[in-house]
């Protein structure tokens, strides 16, 4: 209970602030050229508020909705979510947005899109000047990756240290690096001392990103590095410093395969309602090989950690100003990641893997952590950005659809095409939250 009140309350945080920043910039240039705004809420209010403020002499009143699922500022003289079609009956007023030349209603409409980004590159700047970059290097990295059957098949071997992809230097493990990978129609590794080029078939990152075990991952040697008193290890004699040779009668050449292996024997004891498991297990102490049964706690656990190599740490620090083109490159390349990712949504896995509050909940950490709550909030305002500019109606990407269909066209489009464009927008925009957040149902049932 108490790590879903902690994730819970950095979502309903990050959220709030990205909707105030989004609306902000809409406010800010719907102000900047005398167009009214009428309401500022965060969440939407159907029916009622759970706060609601109107300065004096002010057009604008200020509130939070009861419903966290965006925000909105109702901008006098346009059809938004609001549905004020009364006002648009009227003849128009100076300070309203029809009247105002397409140009500025074109920075009005792109304004919430402009300061969810900046936001993103002020955020990544200030990440990187209070806590720096600390990565391991893939050339320390000696002893190469671990690679499963399908990357093994491609030409892949375990202990390959990957170097380019498409010509393009390699510098860390992470998911662009997995990206650059699957993606790349040649991979250079060093093996053995010489370099080696891997041609890459066709393969879609979705795919790769669900194989069990890993496409890639950190080898780790088949070493036990610690055995916890009471454990299943520990009953069968193994001790840290121990060889892992075979598993069931499998061979084992690192940690990896042995985390694997544990990981199908729990499926199938699962499957046969079974509470824990035993399990064979060959392993060698100065030269000297044994073969020991294993048994599992009720969690399938056997108290035991795998050597992981003590690689060397690459440690960057930024002072304040060199942190914000360092910064603004982070934020880019995120962006670009996550706009390529793109395409995989208009599939039916990516369909299926579509998630709802509770996926974006899941991400933040289980117990507070400042570091990465920026980190999720500043990606959250690029995916906030990139998801607000798809050309669907009620969208701000549907409004500059129209807009720049005006300038190219001289003419707008009629306000019953804008209305009847907007209620088809917002049903699909209900349609695709609703198929959202039943996925994540459907994920904690299942």
């Amino acid at each position: 209970m108490e790590t879903f009140l902690i994730r819970a309350l950095q979502l309903v945080l990050s959220l709030s602030l990205l909707v105030i920043v989004h609306e902000g910039g809409h406010f800010f240039f719907a102000r900047l050229f005398k167009i009214r705004v009428e309401k500022f809420y965060i969440f939407f209010d159907p029916w009622f508020s759970l706060f609601k403020y109107k300065p004096k002499n002010s057009d604008t009143e200020y509130g939070v909705g009861w419903l966290p699922v965006g925000g909105y500022c109702k901008i006098s003289g346009m059809i938004d979510e609001s549905m004020d079609t009364e006002q648009m009956k009227r003849p128009p007023q100076p300070w309203e947005f029809r009247s105002k030349p397409a140009w500025q209603r074109l920075l009005v409409m792109i304004g919430g899109v402009l300061m969810n980004f900046l936001l993103a590159l002020f955020i990544y700047s200030m990440i990187l000047y209070a806590w720096g970059e600390r990565y391991t290097a893939l050339g320390d990295m000696t002893y190469g990756m671990k690679f499963n059957e399908q990357a093994q098949k491609i030409g892949f071997r375990d202990g390959d240290i990957l170097k380019r992809a498409d010509g393009k230097e390699l510098t860390r493990f992470n998911m662009d690096m997995i990206r650059s990978v699957v993606e790349a129609r040649e991979v250079t590794v060093l093996r053995n001392g010489e370099e080696k080029k891997i041609l890459m078939p066709e393969l879609s990152l979705l795919d790769v990103a669900k194989e069990d075990p890993m496409f890639m991952d950190l080898f780790c040697p088949n070493v036990v590095d610690s055995v916890l008193a009471g454990g299943g290890f520990a009953k069968a004699g193994i001790q840290k410093g121990d060889s892992l040779l075979a598993f069931n009668g499998r061979p084992l050449a690192s940690w990896n395969e042995f985390q694997h292996e544990m990981n199908v024997l729990k499926a199938k004891a699962e499957l046969e309602k079974k509470t824990s498991a035993e399990f064979s297990l060959v392993y060698s102490r100065a030269g000297v090989r044994d073969t020991v049964n294993v048994q599992t706690d009720s969690n399938f656990k056997v108290a035991a950690i795998g050597s992981i190599p003590d690689y060397k740490v690459t440690e960057v620090d930024y002072g304040f100003f060199q942190s914000f083109p360092a910064g603004v490159t982070l934020g880019i390349n995120t962006l670009k990641g996550y706009v390529n990712d793109m395409k995989y949504v208009f599939t039916a896995e990516g369909a299926k893997s579509l998630g709802g509050f509770g996926t974006i909940g899941s991400i933040f950490p289980k117990v507070w952590d400042w570091q990465r709550f920026w980190e999720m909030t500043a990606f959250l305002s690029i995916i906030l950005a990139v998801m607000n500019l798809l050309p669907i109606p009620a969208l701000d990407g549907g409004h500059v659809l129209f807009l720049l269909y005006e300038i190219i066209a001289r003419r707008k489009p009629s306000d019953k095409f804008l209305e009847y464009a907007q209620v088809v927008g917002m049903f699909l925009l209900f349609g695709l939250l609703i198929w959202a957040n039943f996925n994540d149902v459907m994920r904690f049932l299942f």
